[in-house]
């Protein structure tokens, strides 16, 4: 059981770190953020920035302390599902395509946000020290949740610009 806790606790610092270093970078660039999410099509580049940048702090935390953990993996696969959506799927599969970084780092990430939502955080987390057990399935139904997020801000945000 050491082994496991010990791997969510590597998986989920790893997610966490990844996208609190996004939500940082992002934090300080407002207006560089704003004019490049309204250049690819959004429609609120202002609650772009703030579903960006606070939505990455705030998974990045939970992922890492394991914290509300299936609620942060939500998040995590909301937000790649949109940057996948608008950015990623027209470069390919590869990381290194240009000008747009393909998919191959967006799907590790969101099927390991999956992952540690199917398997739950482990004993190394502070869901459970509260006791908050919500894996298996339920944890597949929040991530679930976070793909309906992604789609309903790309419907209601989202024109893409040719």
């Amino acid at each position: 059981m050491r082994s496991f806790d010990a791997a969510m606790l590597l998986v989920r610092a790893a997610i966490g770190l990844v996208f609190l270093a996004h939500g940082a970078r992002h934090l300080r660039n407002r207006r560089k953020v704003m004019a490049w999410t309204s250049s690819i099509g959004f429609t609120a580049p202002r609650l772009q920035w703030a579903f960006m940048a606070l939505g990455e702090v705030g998974v990045g935390a939970g992922m890492a302390l394991g914290f509300l953990t299936a609620g942060a993996a939500a998040g995590v696969v909301a937000l790649l599902a949109v940057a996948f959506w608008t950015v990623h799927r027209r470069a390919g599969f590869f990381v290194t395509a240009r000008p747009d970084e393909g998919y191959e780092y967006v799907l590790v990430l969101g099927v390991s946000a999956v992952a540690v939502a199917v398997a739950g955080p482990g004993a190394w987390s502070i869901d459970h020290a509260l006791g908050i057990v919500l894996s298996g399935a339920a944890g597949a139904a929040a991530c679930g949740a976070g793909v309906v997020a992604a789609i309903l801000q790309i419907v209601a945000f989202y024109r893409r610009v040719s």
